[in-house]
């Protein structure tokens, strides 16, 4: 019998040089629930997909995708894993030379051997469910923000898989496509009986559709729970998170030396957030 969970992550470390981004992650994804994952930009949220997804390997720890641990397993078995998996990436990465019909179509053509009747069928099929069915003839370059990332959602979930990843997928666009694109992937979610992953420093939209968030901050889950207690939460990293704030345990400035030593005054002054 399968796990209730279809992602766990334990003790996940990684680093991108000297620089330490994930110190110790822990964290599981229930199957058919929709999760978000919050932070800042630059916090590893994007580098945590990547290691589900067995772009990466750990520097330790470990993350299992439907019992599966995804770095102990060959090129095979990483590549039958990934036919599982729905990617709807930061900048779409749709195929400029290819219409949308056939980015939706191209997975379907890579990893099945349906006849092209039935591959027709399923990726007007998907290209309905986002609301572009009508667009199937136009080039990726003719499409607007709002439906490229559609087209994208589209081809994430053209092969039917059990987990959808999605990384910044309301980044950049207008209320109306944004408050779409927050509607389609609850909708699919549910309609599919998928489990999905939002990465996203979108508050206000991510919170509107998920079931669970975990907040990480400094390479670790600072906070974690269901999302309307996550909204009440008074914990300082997620209150000043939920609410914009500009001061709290986020700061604006990189840690640097202090600014008149660096430019050469030789006179410290005193530390500010």
């Amino acid at each position: 019998m399968s796990s209730e969970n279809l992602v766990e992550i334990s003790h996940l470390r990684y680093a991108y040089g000297e620089r330490e981004v994930l110190k110790d992650i822990n964290l599981v994804i229930p199957r058919g629930r929709v999760v978000a994952v919050l932070g800042s930009s630059g916090c590893g949220k994007s580098t945590l997909l990547k290691l589900i997804g067995g772009q990466e390997k750990p520097a330790g720890g470990q993350v299992s995708v439907d019992g599966d641990i995804v770095h102990r397993l060959d090129y095979d078995g990483l590549y039958r894993l990934r036919r599982k998996m729905g990617m709807m990436f930061q900048e779409s990465g749709l195929f400029s030379d290819l219409s949308v019909y056939d980015n939706i179509a191209f997975p379907m053509r890579e990893h099945t051997d349906l006849p092209e009747a039935m591959i027709r069928d399923l990726v007007l099929m998907k290209l309905h469910a986002v609301g572009l069915r009508g667009a199937h003839g136009m080039m990726t370059g003719e499409l607007s923000g709002g439906m490229s990332r559609r087209v994208a959602l589209a081809r994430a979930i053209a092969l039917d898989p059990m987990l959808i990843m999605y990384d910044e997928p309301f980044a950049g666009l207008d209320p109306i496509s944004l408050n779409v694109i927050a509607n389609i992937i609850r909708r699919l979610n549910d309609a599919l009986g998928v489990t999905s992953i939002v990465v996203t420093y979108d508050i206000a939209e991510s919170l509107k559709v998920v079931d669970y968030v975990y907040f990480i901050n400094d390479g670790g889950v600072v906070a974690h729970g269901p999302t309307a207690e996550m909204v009440r939460s008074e914990h300082p990293f997620v209150h000043q998170f939920v609410h914009g704030e500009p001061h709290g345990p986020v700061r604006f400035h990189y840690p640097a030396r202090d600014l008149q030593l660096d430019m050469g005054l030789g006179v410290a002054t005193p530390a500010r957030a």
